[in-house]
């Protein structure tokens, strides 16, 4: 049987992204963080960010939503699948923090229509793809009780913690590799050290909405986000 995860408590949907309990990961080597011990909208180090060890792709869309405030006051996350990271930033667009991330296991930019409503032993391995795009994320929970965050509801994509559907997968040593195919094992769903997640994805995007920006990996930066594309 799938497990459903709910948001509200009466929205149903198949969970694409690995089933089982829970791996309590440790903080992960290529995780990285913003100085801690300061609220995050007080953070001084928008500057830290990271953004030479960022693809292209990655580092103009960044320009572009700072420089426009596309985020519209929101926390963002920008999921970087070409390096599979997440890089977190606070509604101000300063930077807080990066993390490797798991993602599909098919390449793709988009969800096939209705997936969200299909059993997991109907959803073929090229079927497994983490959708490009603009998401208004929302703080949901599984039938246990777990905390997730919507990516995009329909398609029954989410971020959430690293979980595992079996041993076999190793995802946990994924996350660790540094090589980026390692990191393609999930149904489509975002997966996050549970570290990194507990430490900024839970508080920023797990109690309201917040914005979740996922670069192609197959299209072009101008196919998926026009306006970005042509920022300087």
């Amino acid at each position: 049987m799938p497990l459903f995860f709910t948001t509200p408590p009466l929205r149903r949907r198949s969970v694409l992204c690995g089933l089982g309990a829970l791996l309590a990961a440790a903080a992960w080597p290529e995780a990285q963080a913003a100085p801690a011990g300061q609220p995050a909208d007080e953070n001084p180090a928008k500057s830290a960010w990271p953004a030479a060890r960022a693809t292209p792709q990655a580092r103009q869309l960044v320009r572009w939503i700072e420089g426009t405030g596309d985020n519209q006051g929101l926390p963002f996350a920008v999921v970087d699948k070409l390096a599979a990271r997440i890089h977190i930033f606070s509604a101000q667009a300063l930077w807080l923090g990066t993390a490797p991330v798991l993602l599909g296991a098919a390449r793709g930019d988009h969800s096939v229509p209705g997936i969200g409503q299909r059993p997991l032993a109907q959803i073929r391995p090229e079927e497994r793809t983490t959708p490009a795009g603009r998401f208004v994320t929302e703080p949901g929970r599984n039938l246990r009780g777990e905390d997730i965050v919507w990516i995009d509801y329909d398609a029954a994509v989410s971020l959430h913690r690293v979980r595992s559907v079996s041993a076999a997968e190793r995802r946990r040593q994924r996350l660790a590799s540094p090589g980026v195919q390692d990191k393609r094992i999930s149904y489509g769903c975002i997966n996050a050290p549970e570290v990194f997640y507990d430490q900024w994805i839970a508080p920023l995007f797990g109690r309201s909405s917040g914005v979740a920006y996922v670069l192609p990996d197959t299209e072009s930066l101008a196919s998926i986000f026009v306006a970005a594309s042509a920022y300087p």
